[in-house]
């Protein structure tokens, strides 16, 4: 593995994109979840970041940081106990936490489609690969009989499915785990969405298929004129694939910034522990890892969610919550120390 001066060095280069509002732009947005004990407590807490049209943002952090119900959310496919309290929705112009059920099955698979996390749950085993691409196009009226048939192969050969014709006779279970996440991009894209939302779309695989998954999102990207909005825990990803970061901890963003910017000059104590954690290139270097772990839903402490692990914390990390304050155009810091990168 490589060390954060790598990834640094290996940042993708940022989108040139066109002056214009954001494909998505996500304000606000609250959701909590019903506890056993009584009361409630926020998974995801006043979560605000954009996704321009052509760009791949990045949303990172540990696992629990909030970052899977921030995509659910967005899609509106929170299930109960959890609901979505606070925040607005626009993509391409609409608000869809304004939007009633049937106008957002619309927009799901058709304008907005999503890679999950695990595709064996996520794709029906019942159900051929062809079959659950045709079913989509039939039920967004794109392709019906012969046409969605033929529709269904050249988008499983798109995503590089070998002998596509075959295996889109083919159940979930009788795909490898790199085949099966493949097929949940080529149903991803079936109606040529403007959005993806890929939930770590290279969890569980091998590092050679993860290598590929990558590329194929690249050039898929390319290819189809998607945005894509990447959630993952994986710093080398964040730094090959995405041209901007939300960190997030505790349900809350507490760093935004473009990829490079991140890598080259962190700002908030958890991002920095984070690229710590990265091993060294040299040889018999001593692993960091960060204290303590994430708290169990409900129970974050009041102030800054991170300071019962920060080194840097004071008493009056305790008393409230930091803004998230704007240090330079493109970077944003939730933290008391925030000023200290003001440039």
């Amino acid at each position: 593995m490589r060390s954060a001066v790598s990834l640094a060095n290996t940042v993708n280069a940022p989108s040139k994109l066109p002056a214009a509002d954001p494909l998505l732009d996500v304000s606000g947005l609250t959701t909590v979840f019903a506890l056993a004990g009584g009361g409630e407590a926020a998974a995801v807490n006043d979560v605000s970041f954009t996704v321009n049209r052509g760009e791949t943002v990045g949303l990172v952090g540990e696992s629990g940081s909030g970052k899977s119900v921030t995509a659910l959310s967005i899609i509106r496919l929170v299930q109960p106990p959890g609901r979505m309290t606070r925040g607005r929705i626009l993509f391409e112009g609409r608000d869809l936490a304004a939007l009633d059920e049937r106008e957002l099955r619309k927009i799901r698979g058709r304008r907005i489609g999503f890679v999950f996390q695990e595709p064996m749950i996520a794709l029906n085993p019942v159900y051929t690969i062809g079959f659950q691409i045709r079913e989509t196009l039939e039920v967004h009226g794109l392709a019906r009989g012969a046409a969605a048939r033929r529709r269904a192969v050249e988008l499983l050969d798109a995503v590089r499915v070998p002998d596509p014709a075959r295996r889109a006779d083919d159940y979930p279970h009788q795909l490898s785990g790199g085949l099966r996440q493949r097929a949940m991009i080529a149903l991803a894209l079936t109606a040529e969405p403007s959005l993806v939302i890929a939930d770590e779309p290279t969890t569980a695989l091998d590092v050679t298929v993860q290598a590929e998954i990558l590329d194929l999102l690249r050039d898929m990207r390319r290819q189809f004129s998607l945005s894509l909005l990447l959630i993952t825990h994986d710093l080398g990803v964040v730094a090959e694939m995405t041209d901007r970061v939300a960190v997030m901890y505790g349900g809350r963003v507490v760093e935004q910034a473009d990829t490079a910017t991140l890598f080259a000059a962190p700002g908030h104590p958890y991002t920095q522990g984070l690229l710590a954690c990265l091993p060294e290139r040299a040889a018999g270097g001593r692993l960091t890892a960060i204290p303590g772990s994430v708290p169990p839903l409900g129970q974050w402490p009041t102030g800054c969610a991170f300071a019962p692990r920060c080194g840097y914390r004071e008493p009056r990390c305790e008393a409230a919550v930091p803004d998230l304050v704007g240090v330079h155009a493109t970077h944003h810091i939730r933290c008391i120390r925030a000023e200290k990168f003001v440039r």
